[in-house]
């Protein structure tokens, strides 16, 4: 058999780099590492140049006959994935290093996100190869244009948040396999995202007919991960957490999220149980604090808990119903993280009603309001 010719390459025999996707790409993990460690044994920048170039003409060119590429349908302990964008970006940044020393480090950082796996106590992002999760925001501020309506989500239910804040916290804030609790369980959009990405979640939705629908939302899901799930028809101010827990074969939650109603800004039903049937906004953030502190009673200390709402106008003046809402929970004994800043653009109350509420601003002095909050706190 005829043996694989050599591949060499000068600086001026680079294939010309167009704009990579966020393909994924396998590669034989013994082949990288053999090509690392020529890296680092290089003798001067300029060798160590070429080899990088060489590596990177492999993965840009698919008629280039390498070990170095696996084939997508195979796929074993002696392979590796990688975002094809993220891997050149390292592999140009080691290329264009401007000392060979500085190079080699850049090598050994690479090829830590090949041999080891470097996670927190709380999540699955691999901190060796954190360029790869460019899906996960770490911005204060979000400016999301539109809901996710992928697979069951629906935004039929009025007051439904949108898909991609239990998304990302669940990423942030958990691991798959762990346990999520939704207190307003709504329609089901929590649970729906937890089976998506692996996470086991119990909801409490305190309208049967509610709960009813979203158990028909969540059974449609697929759910590749085989994931538990249930929905509890009951108030979440004083569900019985040890029984519902119990019968789940679990002790505790690794997250908690919240999104109630936002006082009075919506009725959802004529149940006095119901937050946005409060008398009061005292005795809204009474229940509030009520319903935090039943599912911080099934909370891991150390872990989070998530509040999404938003602030409201009443007699003409703001009501700072967020940062009121974070305060009582706060009192229970947990710490800010973090404080999230979400938009929102029409709501359907206000969609074919734009000329209107601004006429109503500019007469009356005040801001339409265009965010709502999410607070991370932590159980300490």
């Amino acid at each position: 058999m005829k043996p694989k010719a050599q591949l060499t390459f000068s600086l001026f025999d680079e294939i010309p780099e167009i704009k990579t996707s966020n393909s994924q790409v396998k590669i034989n993990k013994t082949k990288f590492l053999e090509f690392a460690q020529q890296l680092k044994t290089s003798s001067t920048l300029l060798i160590l140049r070429n080899k990088i170039i060489e590596i990177k003409n492999i993965l840009l060119n698919s008629t280039i006959n390498s070990d170095l590429i696996v084939s997508s349908a195979k796929t074993n302990s002696e392979t590796i994935e990688f975002n094809q964008a993220c891997l050149l970006e390292d592999l140009n940044q080691i290329k264009d290093s401007l000392t060979l020393e500085r190079a080699i480090y850049y090598v050994e950082r690479l090829e830590k996100g090949v041999t080891s796996v470097k996670t927190s106590d709380i999540n699955n992002i691999n901190l060796n190869r954190w360029k790869e999760y460019d899906d996960i925001l770490t911005d204060s501020l979000w400016l999301l244009d539109k809901r996710d309506s992928s697979g069951v989500h629906s935004a039929g239910y009025w007051g439904n948040f949108i898909p991609q804040i239990p998304n990302q916290m669940m990423k942030r804030y958990t691991k798959k396999g762990e346990w999520v609790l939704d207190t307003f369980a709504g329609c089901g959009t929590t649970l729906i995202e937890a089976q998506r990405l692996g996470r086991n979640c119990l909801g409490i939705e305190l309208q049967a007919n509610i709960a009813e629908k979203a158990t028909g939302f969540i059974s449609a899901e697929p759910n590749r991960y085989s994931t538990t799930w249930k929905i509890f028809n009951d108030d979440s101010t004083n569900t019985d957490y040890k029984s519902a827990l119990e019968s789940l074969r679990i002790k505790s939650v690794q997250l908690v999220i919240m999104h109630p109603p936002y006082f009075d800004i919506i009725k959802f039903s004529d149940d006095l149980r119901d937050l946005s049937n409060a008398a009061s906004v005292d005795s809204f953030l009474s229940m509030l604090k009520n319903v935090a502190a039943n599912a911080a009673s099934v909370l891991d200390k150390g872990r989070y808990l998530i509040l999404v709402i938003g602030d409201k106008y009443a007699g003409g003046d703001w009501i700072p119903l967020g940062f009121l809402a974070m305060n009582e929970i706060l009192n229970l004994g947990f710490s800010l993280k973090s404080i999230v800043v979400k938009n929102f653009e029409d709501t359907t109350g206000k969609r074919s009603q734009k000329d209107l509420w601004r006429y109503r601003a500019l007469a009356g002095g005040f801001y339409i309001f265009k965010h709502e909050y999410i607070f991370i706190l932590k159980k300490k």
